[in-house]
């Protein structure tokens, strides 16, 4: 059991105080390099070092971000510089600055939309007299609030570790405070800080442990899916693509899906009968995000072995949002790190969702792009919201999973009940023709499926088509 000796004990929860975010008096900060870094800040992945959104988009982004966990943000500021300083970040200039705002708008949390190192955020938090939190940090409390399988929970825990093991050794002392609640947005002074790195270490390593474990038993559920054996659907885009929105749309789930960044962290999957009677296993996920610690692409490597395992890959487009492409790029950047080549056209379908909000003209232009792109790639158009299209990608789904696969043609006898039920559990049923003397199937069949079908039926005849 966690006590005031020893805070990173086995009683220890990534579960937030949903009360000590809400309603805090935030400002929001972007604090944007003016010109190309040379080099990477530590926590941040390789896909960040092209960020070439506009500023505004970014910011936009960091306050959304906030807004996720219902911070109370009352003052939002964008400023370029050319290099960030050593000691807190910022200019000497911006920083005095920021403590005259934070003081007379009775601010009690920074959030800046950038990677700190542990000394800057200590000078910024003594400086400013409120706390500061960077990108990576305020990710890490949005997981930690959305987390709520014992898989989600160990692993924001893990990687709120990781994240605060410099923190906590390197820029408090004994004498000092310990950061409250889960991790950053606490009230300051519950606690005296008596954890070293050795004792953050030895509850990592029991986490890892217990996510051995669970990475084995969801193993063990994709070995039993394998078996029946259903092919396997997995959604990957940004935060706030829609992807449990169509997630919803097409298994007729009930995931969480709202107009939120992170709205969905743990896995779900469920069943679809595709449009010849197969079924599908169809997986949502947490979604991708720029600038994604890569702690955390670490960390969710369990949670993502669906992706990296999946027969197709969604990878779910706001073709409505502005910086679309952009956003499309941070999503192929972790799934480069993922080993998974986002090139794969023969695996990867994408899907423009959110066509109910596109104006006339963008559709337009949209439709003309996609028809200029060769038939293995081309998108699918759809909305969520609404159900557009929807029917046209399962058919893409259904087609892209069949590729290659053999199709026979079956007479039966009308009164061979038995062998008609056994075409349509287990292959898909292309046609059928009912005659007075016989029933002519046309059928499509798994390979693994395939001697079975020909036991069964030695007179099955191989379409050429």
């Amino acid at each position: 059991m966690s006590t005031p000796d020893s805070p990173i004990g086995e009683g220890f929860t990534p579960e937030p105080d949903t009360d000590v975010s809400a309603g805090t008096r935030t400002l929001v900060l972007g604090p944007y390099i003016s010109r190309k870094q040379r080099a990477l800040p530590d926590g941040v992945s390789a896909g960040a070092q092209e960020n070439l959104r506009p500023f505004e988009a970014r910011l936009e982004e960091a306050c959304g971000l906030a807004a996720a966990i219902d911070l109370d943000v009352v003052e939002v500021l964008l400023t370029t510089f050319p290099a960030p300083r050593p000691s807190t970040y910022l200019g000497k200039g911006k920083v005095e600055e920021m403590k005259l705002l934070v003081a007379a708008k009775e601010i009690t949390l920074v959030v800046m939309d950038c990677a700190l190192s542990p000394v800057q955020q200590r000078n910024l938090e003594r400086t400013f007299g409120a706390k500061v939190i960077d990108r990576t940090g305020l990710i890490l409390e949005i997981f930690g609030r959305r987390a709520r399988t014992r898989e989600g929970t160990l692993q924001v825990e893990l990687a709120h570790l990781a994240y605060q093991k410099s923190r906590l050794v390197r820029s408090w002392t004994h004498l000092e405070r310990q950061r409250g609640g889960y991790g950053f947005l606490g009230g300051p002074g519950e606690t005296q800080i008596e954890a070293d790195r050795r004792q953050i270490q030895e509850r990592m390593t029991r986490i890892e442990k217990d996510l051995e474990g669970v990475t084995r038993t969801r193993g063990l559920h994709r070995a039993s899916r394998r078996r029946v054996p259903y092919p396997i659907v997995a959604f990957v885009g940004y935060t706030n693509a829609g992807k449990s929105t169509l997630f919803n749309r097409m298994t007729r789930a009930e995931v969480m899906a709202q107009d939120m960044l992170f709205a969905t962290l743990d896995p779900t999957s469920r069943a679809v009968a595709l449009p010849h009677g197969e079924k599908a296993i169809l997986s949502d996920t947490v979604g991708f995000i720029s600038d994604l610690p890569t702690m955390l692409v670490a960390a969710f490597r369990a949670t993502l072995e669906d992706v990296i395992e999946a027969d197709i890959l969604l990878h779910v487009r706001d073709v409505s949002h502005g910086e679309t492409e952009a956003q499309a790029a941070d999503v192929e950047s972790v799934l480069r790190d993922l080993d998974v080549d986002p090139s794969d056209t023969a695996r990867i379908i994408e899907v423009w969702n959110k066509a109910d909000l596109l104006d006339a003209p963008d559709r337009e232009r949209l439709a003309t792009r996609a028809a200029r792109l060769p038939e293995e790639a081309r998108p699918a158009l759809v909305s969520a919201l609404t159900g557009e299209g929807i029917d046209a990608l399962l058919q893409t789904i259904e087609d892209r999973i069949a590729r290659g696969r053999p199709q026979y043609h079956v007479l039966l006898d009308p009164a061979d009940g038995q062998s008609l039920n056994w075409l349509y559990e287990n292959a898909e049923v292309m046609g059928r023709d009912d005659r007075d003397e016989a029933i002519a199937m046309r059928v499509r069949v798994a390979p693994e499926k395939e001697p079975r079908l020909l036991q069964r039926f030695p007179k099955a005849r191989r379409s050429k088509g």
